[in-house]
């Protein structure tokens, strides 16, 4: 079977030819047939990732796919079930073994590109706005980084949520998509001042951070008293200043979130928002946005979409069937 495979640190990650997986006890055999890209898959391939594994390993956090087969003994979806899996790793292939357990089936109306698009960029938005900050209908929602992957989930969601939403992007045709997923008020990161802009719109009760650096500079000085801070991530590659003293002064909570890092002591977070995410996606109140969609031949150029920016919502990798 052919993989994207990141085999040395210092060299970018390529398809490669190994052996199909067998699945163990506790383990399913998935013919995958999406798998969708995150920022993290980035920082892993240069192994600058809070759990990147020693080479070789395949990229791809968020795969969708088809159950074929069963380790012995395992419980699990039956083969031919169609599932979503959180992996970690191994997505950007044909077939790859994970636990059964993550195995989680689909709703007849989701497809394969729909679901390897929905878990983190939905989950993560959803457990650090409802879980985590606790948002307020009413409240201003400002969002950094709001036409990516995860920022523009952040958006729909704040709505969903009552929220008033500022969302901060970079051009016109990144704006346009995020007014088009529902928010109210919009920034011009390469031409408009955050900081003045947010407080002549009256300031932040909440702010989604994925860039960090001066973004997170500006958001922070536009902060309402109490106010709370997510740091999501830092795009930007440039970690931001905090001032203890101002954050004293208007009692303003920073709030981290490491979405994968449920699974290991509270994995019912996860599961209790994937819940209400599927719901909402049954509503219709939901839809991932796939800006690009490209073959596992093209896993390299998918990659570099994210790396300059190039993509709104998300990318994804597809290695058969659509639906």
């Amino acid at each position: 079977m052919k993989t994207f495979q990141v085999t040395n640190f210092d060299q970018p990650a390529q398809l490669a030819d190994v052996a199909v997986p067998t699945p163990a006890q506790g383990q399913a055999l998935v013919d995958i047939r999406a798998c969708g890209l995150n920022f993290a898959d980035l920082l892993m391939s240069q192994g600058r990732y809070q759990d990147t594994p020693t080479p070789p390993f395949s990229l791809g956090m968020e795969p969708a796919g088809v159950i074929s087969a069963l380790g012995p003994d395992t419980d699990g979806p039956a083969p031919g079930t169609r599932v979503v899996i959180f992996s970690g790793r191994d997505g950007l292939a044909e077939h790859g073994v994970f636990d059964a357990a993550r195995c989680l089936p689909l709703p007849d109306n989701m497809s394969f590109q729909d679901a390897a698009a929905f878990q983190i960029a939905y989950g993560t938005s959803h457990v650090a706005l409802d879980h985590k900050a606790r948002l307020q209908p009413g409240e201003t929602l400002v969002v950094l980084g709001a036409a990516g992957g995860v920022g523009l989930t952040a958006v729909e969601i704040g709505k969903i949520m009552g929220a008033r939403v500022i969302a901060c992007a970079r051009g016109a045709d990144k704006l346009e998509v995020c007014r088009r997923a529902g928010a109210d008020h919009l920034i011009d990161t390469d031409t408009q001042d955050i900081r003045d802009e947010i407080k002549a719109l009256g300031g932040a009760d909440v702010v989604y951070d994925a860039i960090g650096g001066a973004q997170f500079n500006a958001a922070f000085r536009a902060c309402n008293p109490e106010a709370r801070i997510l740091l999501i991530g830092f795009a930007s590659g440039d970690l931001p200043e905090v001032r203890p003293n101002h954050m004293l002064v208007k009692n303003i909570t920073l709030i981290g979130l490491y979405w994968g890092g449920y699974l290991t002591f509270r994995p019912e977070v996860l599961t209790d928002s994937l819940r209400q995410l599927l719901a909402w996606y049954g509503d219709g109140k939901i839809k991932p946005h796939v800006s690009h969609s490209l073959p596992l031949e093209r896993a390299g150029e998918a990659l570099d979409l994210l790396r300059h920016r190039k993509s709104t919502g998300k990318v994804v990798v597809t290695m058969g069937p659509a639906s």
